[in-house]
């Protein structure tokens, strides 16, 4: 970890905290989502960590697990070591600076992969990145796990879902809500199947791909 990056003290550490009020509605859901969906053991790569809120919660209620955050945003990483430091979890590693789009990345492997709320907040090319990147890093078998709004069939599964995808495209263009049988097709095209698809609250979906 470079200097940068190291975890923020005292005041400083508090005031580098951000907070994304969702987190704490969808935690416990996403929680159950990924005792089904992660190994008995291993590390976990999050990546697109955002406040780093997710992943003190994961560590702490998957301790069997190594939890190792990633984030490309420096203030945002300085925000997740700040969570890390007060939380003191062993087994959460700290904050690696990743762009999925930028190669190699910082890790060459894996046991899961867990992506929340970003594909829709980002470039399409964003989202192709992160399946390459699964692809090179997991085992046969290990789970690419996304959480967030998708279309299916080629429609919005809620009204409130077409109303974000409009403000979303507004703010940039290349932004948007994705296609589920898109985002499946592509993975596939890379040597990801699709495994599971699971509703969730706020008409969220959790998807898992696994490495063929």
């Amino acid at each position: 970890m470079s200097q940068e990056d190291a975890p923020p003290q005292g005041a400083a550490g508090q005031a580098a905290k951000r907070h994304a009020p969702a987190t704490r509605r969808n935690r416990d859901s996403l929680l159950a989502a990924l005792c089904a969906a992660l190994p008995p053991g291993g590390l976990v790569l999050e990546i697109a960590a955002g406040t780093g809120q997710h992943a003190v919660y994961f560590a702490r209620g998957l301790p069997h697990l190594t939890w190792q955050p990633s984030e490309p945003d420096p203030e945002l990483r300085a925000s997740v070591a700040a969570y890390a430091a007060e939380a003191g979890l062993e087994n959460l590693r700290p904050v690696l600076a990743l762009d999925v789009t930028q190669r190699p990345w910082p890790l060459e492997a894996a046991d899961a992969l867990v992506c929340i709320n970003m594909i829709h907040i980002a470039p399409w090319a964003c989202a192709l990145a992160l399946l390459e990147g699964a692809a090179a890093l997991l085992p046969a078998g290990g789970p690419l796990v996304l959480y967030g709004p998708f279309r299916r069939d080629g429609a919005h599964t809620a009204p409130s879902n077409a109303a974000f995808d409009r403000a979303l495209r507004a703010q940039d263009p290349a932004w948007g809500v994705r296609d589920l049988e898109a985002v499946a097709a592509e993975a596939q095209a890379r040597g990801l199947r699709l495994d599971t698809v699971t509703d969730m609250p706020a008409n969220n979906l959790t998807v898992v791909l696994r490495r063929d």
